[in-house]
């Protein structure tokens, strides 16, 4: 079996969660190399063997044996270190946003164009968590109609709050930290884009993060070019554990996924009631989805497929979080 030489750059949560799928779950790759400006996470990959450790990106690319790169550096990173990589011939997979800017977004695609044989997918991993492929499945295939409604809730759990509020200052704001895979979501499965958009929130539960323009609860209402309508909320306050739920409104039949974010089928019967322990995190609800990502990625190096999330959908979602970011700042229902 072929195996692809891959280097890692970033090694926090999500990061190591990449680096530990990549080196013991995909046998298509090969984990060589790994780049953190946190020498505590080096010495983690270093443990398993791997050698070819950087603080510096630009060093990992220009000198580490590797064909491929994963990106889970701070957002704002992403499209210098995505075109970085391409231009030293390396395919690349990058978690979202692609970019926070739309002027990065556009020229991320530029680059990509101009590299057909080389492989680049944007980390949008909801699409290959199974609920929700086959949702897209039964949208495509007309089984359930045409979706007119599209409603989420993405809502960290209250116990992860402090991490929240330490990484707010720098994280873009909810829309295009969280809300990105709502609206990725949205446009995959409503196939249109957004014309209209309005978002209000606020500070509910931490005043303080309204000093900084952002917010603990924040929500949208879309109008798609083709009539379809959204409503997004997007939050950090949720008391029972990680919250993430969407429904479809089609042509007379309503499809819901994880209306409860139970943990497991197990149920416990009390005298205060029946308990269903919840999921604690994202890395837990969609630990296979975002195996299933990668994996898709290195076949479609291996195979020479396109990649089914590529740099256009991240312009697309980034220019929707931006207009919602701006409605949010300023009340304005916004015309993209």
């Amino acid at each position: 079996m072929k195996k692809i030489k891959t280097g890692i750059v970033g090694l926090g949560r999500l990061g190591m969660h990449h680096a530990e799928d990549l080196f013991c779950r995909i046998p298509e790759a090969e984990l060589v190399a790994a780049c953190s400006v946190v020498p505590e996470e080096l010495e983690k990959v270093k443990a398993w063997g791997i050698t070819q450790l950087y603080s510096s990106y630009s060093e990992m690319i220009a000198k580490a044996d590797i064909e491929a790169v994963v990106i889970v550096s701070p957002s704002a990173q992403h499209a210098e270190q995505i075109i970085e990589a391409m231009e030293a011939g390396k395919h690349v997979f990058s978690e979202k946003p692609l970019g926070v800017s739309v002027e990065e977004c556009e020229k991320v695609e530029k680059v990509v164009e101009t590299h057909p044989k080389l492989k680049f997918q944007l980390g949008f991993m909801r699409r290959y968590d199974p609920s929700y492929a086959e949702a897209k499945r039964k949208i495509d295939s007309g089984e359930i109609g045409k979706p007119f409604l599209f409603k989420s809730t993405s809502n960290d759990p209250l116990a992860t709050v402090e991490g929240f509020l330490k990484y707010a200052p720098h994280s873009g704001g909810p829309w295009l930290d969280m809300s990105v895979h709502d609206v990725d979501l949205a446009l995959w499965y409503i196939g249109s884009e957004v014309e209209t958009i309005y978002a209000i929130g606020g500070g509910y539960l931490y005043p303080e993060l309204e000093k900084i323009g952002c917010a603990d609860n924040a929500c949208a209402l879309m109008k798609f070019k083709n009539g379809a309508m959204a409503q997004m909320h997007v939050g950090y306050s949720s008391p029972h554990g990680y919250q993430v739920e969407t429904e479809l409104y089609c042509d007379g039949v309503n499809l819901r996924i994880s209306a409860i974010p139970a943990k497991d089928r197990i149920q416990i019967y009390g005298r205060d009631g029946v308990k269903i322990e919840c999921e604690t995190s994202w890395p837990v609800r969609f630990k296979d989805a975002f195996l299933l990502e990668k994996k898709d990625f290195f076949d479609c190096i291996i195979n020479d497929r396109i990649p089914v999330c590529g740099a256009k959908d991240g312009t697309l979602t980034t220019k929707v979080a931006i207009a919602a970011t701006k409605a949010f700042e300023t009340g304005e229902l916004i015309r993209l």
